[in-house]
């Protein structure tokens, strides 16, 4: 059975919180469509002097609350019905937060990995030129995402910048700081979702010290979610990547992995720990798992032999629709990736008001920063789930983002 769309998840999520808000019903058919998506055709020349075309994406889903905000990712894997839905969640995630962007997300059809930098600079430069008619720091403004960083936002800033023969350093966040990034940009993903995790234990009146901890996917947001929660005390006993995972039930180093996954590619092989698969992973007796990989990470039927107590989503949509009505089923708690993951969009936004002020932040004030919005938006979240009496924490985030944009939409008013 294939994966279900992510573009039809996100739909199917903005209507189960519909069904708890008066909202017309055109208003809601409106935001749950992108208003604009853009289909471009690189043609790149490569090292060897050939020429290959490559399908890009760039999807701007809603602009109601500010400027598009959302990355762009490198890979094979990438579709228009994946960057619609994710450009989505982006929108719905900043309206969680409370911050002013809208949604937007981009996207090339390519394997990063067969190409070498030179390719992928110029395959980088052609997509921004092909968005310098949509892209602007008024306008929309993107950022890192699968297989891009700072490299590629640098790439990208210089490319805007020297043909619309102007600085502008909010035009793209992600960047390397001495480009304009900003400091705590690399581990906010991974910081905001060891708050979630602080936050729902926490409302649980269970001690997240005391936790056992599974983490599918060791990239940067769940490397560094592992490694902030192990610093809460609690006890990080598996974690995997695209090769496999390992296991040991007395604790990990989640430092130490890392290092190993830099030296070696991949933390299978680490000495001392049991060797499983990426379901079994999913499936372990642990008190909080942290799925930190791609969309459709746990399905219906996976759903049915999850052992964890607490959910919270570091990767976007790895969850489906049946998959949450089982664990709801279930009295899984489930900490949605709109909230968990949104350290990345909240630290980009910080890096763009510090662009647009041209005054730098210290590291100590983005996390302090950082945390008041994830705690603030937690307990909006929470107080939603309660007052609405509803199923679960996901709808209860969706209740209070769509009642936020739609606001915003009304409240401008309609001109033809």
């Amino acid at each position: 059975m294939s994966d279900p769309n992510p573009f039809e998840s996100l739909q199917e999520q903005v209507d189960d919180a519909a069904a708890y808000l008066d909202i017309d019903e055109d208003v809601l058919t409106r935001l749950k469509h992108p208003e604009r998506v853009l289909e471009v055709n690189l043609t790149v020349e490569l090292d060897d002097g050939s020429h290959r075309r490559f399908k890009g994406f760039r999807s701007q889903f809603n602009g109601d609350r500010g400027p598009y905000k959302g990355g762009i990712r490198y890979h094979p894997d990438v579709s228009r019905d994946e960057v619609k839905a994710l450009s989505g969640w982006m929108a719905y995630k900043c309206a969680i937060v409370g911050i002013p962007f809208g949604g937007g997300k981009g996207g090339i059809v390519v394997d990063p990995d067969d190409y070498s930098e030179s390719e992928l600079e110029r395959l980088t430069r052609a997509f921004a030129t092909e968005l310098r008619p949509l892209v602007g720091p008024d306008r929309d403004i993107p950022a890192p995402d699968v297989n891009t960083g700072q490299r590629e936002m640098n790439w990208f800033k210089d490319t805007y910048e020297t043909l619309e023969r102007t600085t502008a350093p909010g035009v793209i966040t992600g960047k390397a700081i001495s480009s304009g990034g900003s400091a705590g940009r690399v581990e906010a993903t991974g910081r905001s979702t060891m708050l979630a995790a602080r936050e729902a234990f926490d409302y649980l009146d269970r001690d997240v010290a005391d936790a056992t901890v599974a983490v599918q996917g060791y990239g940067n947001a769940g490397s560094i979610a592992a490694r902030l929660i192990e610093d809460l005390g609690a006890t990080v006993v598996a974690v995997s990547d695209s090769s496999g995972g390992i296991y040991d039930p007395d604790g990990l180093d989640a430092r130490a992995v890392k290092s190993f996954k830099n030296e070696t590619g991949t933390v299978t092989g680490y000495e001392d720990a049991e060797e499983l698969t990426n379901e079994e992973l999913l499936t372990l007796d642990v008190d909080l798992l942290v799925p930190a990989a791609l969309e459709n990470a746990i399905d219906g039927d996976l759903a049915e032999d999850v052992s964890a107590d607490v959910i919270v989503e570091a990767a976007n949509g790895p969850l489906t629709p049946r998959a949450d009505d089982v664990l709801t089923e279930r009295d899984v708690h489930v900490v949605p990736d709109i909230l968990a993951n949104a350290g990345g969009v909240t630290v980009s936004y910080f890096e763009w008001v510090q662009n647009r002020q041209r005054f730098a932040w210290t590291e100590e004030r983005v996390n302090d920063e950082l945390e008041a919005v994830i705690t603030d938006a937690f307990d909006d979240l929470v107080a939603a789930y309660e007052e609405n009496g509803l199923p679960n924490l996901r709808t209860a985030a969706y209740v209070v983002a769509t009642r936020r944009i739609a606001d915003s939409y009304l409240e401008s008013g309609n001109w033809p």
